[in-house]
């Protein structure tokens, strides 16, 4: 199956846009968003584009209503009180309301959660390691080193705030920095977003796509384009895109 990737938001609802145009081309067969739709440098006060941003989330996932979604940390603080760098006070009703109305609009509660997998590939905002499944292992009735693949991504989804909000969970987590054992890197690829990189890459089995977000003073970080990944080779070809209109 061929997946785009949309990698995280941060306030620039023209990201699904452009997303957009790559489904209508029939280019993918199905949309992957690894969210983080809230916050960005210096926006706590427009709260409209708070709006416009979720807005566009849903109408995309109306008009693709096959598309899977994994929570970013800058959703759920809003829905766990968990302070975060660009965290608005002002927006917290609208972030709340308009994801649970994003929840809403799926045609399933199982296409929004903190770990999908396709076939031979895993997506989640920051990535699983090893660590991790080996921390949460102790809270299960079953041995998650030791089980099959969807056993463990349920397990993740189910786990507490106290795990998930932490370094090493799936929401937090950088492999691209330092040395970190990817969680059966050998039988599957990741993608993520979450760190904010200069081009896509690919290092120890996880690809990192986040290359919209931005300096504090709005400069891009990263090229302009998606990935579209094949989830069952794990090769994946970049689609540039037009920045903000």
């Amino acid at each position: 199956m061929k997946v785009i990737v949309i990698p995280d938001i941060h306030l620039k609802p023209w990201i699904f846009d452009r997303a957009d145009e790559i489904m209508k081309k029939e280019m993918a067969d199905r949309a992957v968003c690894l969210m983080d739709i809230a916050d960005d440098w210096g926006m706590e006060l427009h709260i409209k584009r708070y709006e416009e941003s979720y807005d566009r989330a849903i109408a995309f996932a109306k008009a693709h209503p096959n598309t899977l979604w994994c929570y970013g940390n800058h959703d759920v603080s809003y829905v766990w009180g968990k302070l975060e760098t660009g965290y608005s006070a002002y927006a917290e009703a609208t972030v709340r309301s308009k994801l649970k109305e994003l929840e809403k609009t799926l045609p399933g509660p199982a296409q929004i959660a903190f770990v999908h997998r396709i076939e031979k590939v895993i997506f989640s905002h920051g990535g699983i390691t090893t660590d991790f499944v080996r921390w949460i292992d102790g809270s299960q009735s079953i041995d998650l080193m030791e089980c099959g693949i969807e056993d463990v991504i349920t397990a993740i989804n189910a786990v507490s705030v106290e795990y998930l909000w932490n370094d090493i969970s799936p929401l937090w987590t950088r492999p691209q920095y330092g040395s970190l054992e990817i969680f059966r890197n050998d039988e599957f690829m990741q993608v993520v977003g979450h760190t904010p990189v200069e081009r896509v890459f690919e290092k120890d089995g996880v690809i990192s796509t986040d290359v919209f977000s931005t300096y504090r003073d709005g400069r891009q970080i990263g090229e302009s384009c998606m990935i579209v990944i094949d989830t069952e080779t794990g090769d994946y070809e970049k689609h540039m895109v037009n920045g903000a209109p």
